[in-house]
């Protein structure tokens, strides 16, 4: 049996390439990928920007393969300028939370992303696509916003990484087309147990969010 070859891997998660059609993602730890495949077909039915699912088994998703280089790769070339970037998420977000949800009939819930940052937006030659949709849920559009902006908080006081300015940045310009993050605290709870930062950490990113929030 021939071993597919390894384009990428993430925290949880290595993806293979099946053909010039299709990639497979396998999360290492196992698990199910029957509720993420669910909502990313849910999304695409509705006209959003999502990888077609040609198969869903277990930890195994069989995507459909993009074409095209992250928004952070793009932004860190330059290809990409702070405004726009910032907008191209902002947009993303106001599209997925225009959608109604899934199950909840309460017309303020909405579904999330929970994870919506420059690595997991790819720009096809057909436009952008949101990737990676195992923390998606449903609940205010204003906590999905709040994580978007922690999570760029987290790289923009990683003092160790290259990225930490242009991050700041992206976060100052993503906040001023998004308004206050406003569910910071229940963001960072969430964080807490789902995200790869120690509690100082995180503490300092949150700040970050909440001091530019104010600002």
């Amino acid at each position: 049996m021939t071993v597919p070859a390894l384009l990428a891997s993430g925290r949880t998660a290595d993806v293979y390439l099946v053909d010039d059609r299709r990639v497979l993602r396998r999360y290492r730890a196992g698990g199910d990928v029957a509720a993420e495949a669910e909502v990313m077909r849910h999304l695409r039915g509705s006209g959003y920007p999502v990888p077609a699912v040609h198969r869903a088994d277990g930890p195994d998703l069989v995507l459909e393969r993009l074409v095209g280089p992250t928004l952070a790769e793009a932004y860190v070339r330059g290809d990409v300028d702070t405004t726009d970037g910032a907008r191209l998420l902002a947009d993303l977000h106001a599209r997925l939370h225009a959608l109604p949800a899934a199950r909840s009939s309460d017309p303020d819930v909405r579904i999330l992303h929970l994870d919506l940052h420059p690595e997991n937006v790819v720009l096809t030659p057909a436009g952008p696509v949101v990737i990676d949709w195992a923390n998606a849920t449903e609940g205010p559009a204003e906590l999905d916003t709040a994580m978007t902006a922690l999570i760029l908080a987290e790289v923009a006081t990683d003092r160790d990484t290259p990225l930490s300015t242009p991050a700041r940045e992206l976060l100052v310009g993503y906040l001023a087309a998004t308004g206050p993050a406003r569910l910071l605290a229940r963001a960072a709870t969430l964080r807490a147990e789902t995200g790869p930062l120690d509690a100082a950490r995180l503490a300092e990113a949150t700040a970050l969010v909440r001091a530019l929030s104010a600002g």
